[in-house]
């Protein structure tokens, strides 16, 4: 029986990671079924309403540093802060010590816009072709679709400000390193991508929040600093990614 280890990254803030309080909880988790799973803890108990209502919250706190986190509740002269949807891994703070709470609004999708005025691949032929790759790295297709959602919608033409090109934003490097002749191809693209998300796994020794942190930033900046960097953007990122595949496995898949 093998074990998935989940570093749950719902904490942001703006000072690098080893000056702030500690914003990455890692446990060893059963793994649930024969593919990669993110194994929070009640993944399959949310319910729908949970799963909607619930956006990022800051707390802000006295001494200057901010937590985002899943939501709070009052314990006594505490605050509860849970910093996983599923609510499994959170830290008391002392209600004295926070100056203001707020709701974030829902991060933006990554930058990557279609090169032409060309619709998504069909939900169904991008599906088979993520389950197609998923079978053959061990790798969820809901993990995979969730990755295509955020990097480019579906779009087989995306390409971002930085290069990346396709369903799931290959690099022109990474895309030759993994044999991908022509990004712009779905079913290579999804390989390739597939491929590349899989030697993260391995790398990080199945660790979602890493391999994810390093499919954004690239794995230096993961190994520079020793954990998923403190970049807004690739902390949203991750955090957008584990969610839509937490409400993919809730509600059995879903469309672009």
């Amino acid at each position: 029986m093998r074990f998935l280890r989940v570093s749950v990254l719902l904490c942001s803030g703006t000072r690098p990671a080893a000056e702030t309080a500690p914003v990455v909880v890692s446990c060893p988790v059963l793994r649930l079924s024969p593919t990669r799973v993110l194994g929070l803890a009640g993944l399959l108990c949310l319910s729908a309403a949970s799963a909607a209502a619930h956006g990022l919250e800051r707390v802000t706190l006295r001494n200057g540093f901010s937590i985002d986190c899943a939501r709070h509740e009052p314990a006594g002269d505490q605050v509860r802060v849970y910093l996983d949807a599923a609510g499994s891994s959170y830290q008391d703070l002392p209600a004295a010590s926070i100056a203001a709470i707020e709701r974030l609004p829902d991060p933006p999708p990554v930058a990557a816009t279609p090169a032409a005025a060309q619709p998504p691949v069909g939900n169904s032929s991008v599906r088979d072709l993520l389950a197609r790759a998923g079978a053959q790295h061990n790798i969820d297709v809901e993990l995979l679709a969730s990755v295509v959602k955020a990097e480019s919608g579906g779009h087989p033409d995306a390409v971002s400000r930085a290069g990346a090109r396709g369903l799931m934003q290959l690099m022109p490097a990474t895309a030759h390193a993994l044999g991908v002749k022509d990004v712009a191809q779905p079913d290579q693209n999804i390989a390739g991508g597939a491929a590349y998300l899989d030697g993260l796994l391995k790398r990080y020794k199945n660790d979602l929040s890493l391999a994810l942190a390093a499919y954004n930033a690239g794995p230096g900046a993961v190994d520079r600093y020793h954990g998923v960097p403190p970049f807004r953007e690739t902390r949203a990122y991750v955090a957008r990614v584990e969610n839509e595949f937490i409400r993919r496995k809730h509600a059995g898949g879903g469309k672009f």
